[in-house]
């Protein structure tokens, strides 16, 4: 039965209703779950999502693995290597947010996509095929399959985003999400010093639809709040969800991204596995007719960006955004 609960300021919702095609109230309720979430927090846990618990140690074991070997054997696959494609490892610091470098090292994956795909062959900026290390070989079968296993629970989440919305709940997965922008992140944060000032990843947030966060036990993660900055610690079993920028365009602030960042002073090592469910590379995000906000609350963004003055695809969103992040890659993915 599906249930709310609080943890550290942000609700905790069983979606598994919406994974397991529950009777209609069972979903409206999880759905009503998420428009309060996405109202009050934009960050929410969630349980009952369907990905094995067994495929996500495996993973982590495999990442542990890989961000143990030496930088050189790490920079056999570096990003540099994924030309187009924005793939492969990156060293600690040469990620940007906010125009700092992070405390972290990481791995980029996306849709792996062969050679001869014609997104590829035409040159398509984030479309192609991953890179993985030939030391750790068992990170391979199970990033692809912890990519499928996220596409599954992400599209679920996204029927709740929808009938929260009050629009049908195959509305995602029938348009910005039939082919959807999809990509996933690895990251190491070494363990800062409690009086450092960088931090493992700056205020930011995520440009997409819906994230689907895993992490480790270290902790670290801080969501902006009204009453300030908020914990978002590690509950066995969960995912952390927030909604992106395209969302936030998509209800014109109604739903709105929220900013967040991590420090790690665990005293060791933090992994952490974000998913990005986003809208297909082409897709056009005007705001929904009629679905705009209720009313204008008064609160800015974060960046002070006014995201209704975009115009353009969501890649090309999402393009500008790459070229700030790693601005040494810029040649390569904007060619």
């Amino acid at each position: 039965m599906a249930g709310s609960s609080r943890s550290a300021g942000l609700p905790v919702i069983d979606v598994g209703p919406l994974v397991d095609g529950a009777a209609a109230a069972a979903r409206a309720a999880v759905a009503e779950q998420i428009q309060l979430a996405c109202r009050d927090r934009g960050f929410f846990y969630v349980t009952g999502h369907g990905v094995p618990a067994v495929l996500l140690d495996e993973l982590a074991d495999a990442s542990a693995e890989f961000f143990a070997l030496p930088l050189a054997d790490k920079l056999e696959i570096a990003m540099e290597r994924g030309g187009r494609a924005w793939r492969g490892f990156f060293p600690v610091g040469a990620e940007l947010t906010s125009g700092q470098p992070d405390l972290k090292e990481g791995l980029y994956f996306g849709a792996e996509l062969p050679g001869d795909d014609p997104r590829v062959l035409a040159g398509l900026p984030l479309h192609g095929p991953n890179l993985f290390p030939r030391q750790v070989p068992r990170l391979r079968p199970l990033v692809l399959a912890y990519l499928d296993a996220l596409t599954q629970a992400g599209q679920a989440v996204l029927a709740g985003v929808a009938m929260s919305l009050g629009l049908d709940a195959g509305y995602f997965t029938a348009g910005y999400t039939a082919d959807p922008t999809i990509l996933f992140r690895i990251f190491h944060y070494p363990p800062s010093l409690p009086q450092a000032d960088g931090w493992g990843v700056g205020e930011h947030t995520d440009y997409g639809l819906v994230t689907l966060l895993a992490q480790d036990d270290s902790g670290g993660l801080q969501v902006a709040a009204p009453e300030g900055w908020v914990d978002a610690p590690p509950i066995p079993g969960t995912l952390v969800c927030n909604i992106g920028d395209m969302l936030d365009r998509l209800t014109e602030g109604w739903y709105r991204s929220t900013p967040h960042r991590v420090r790690n002073l665990s005293g060791h090592g933090r992994l952490s596995f974000p998913f990005f469910l986003d809208p297909g590379f082409a897709d056009e995000v005007p705001p929904l007719p009629g679905l705009a906000a209720a009313g204008d609350d008064g609160r800015r963004r974060w960046d002070g960006q006014d995201l209704r003055a975009f115009t353009g695809s969501y890649g090309e969103y999402l393009l500008g955004k790459v070229s700030k992040v790693f601005p040494q890659l810029r040649g390569d993915v904007l060619g």
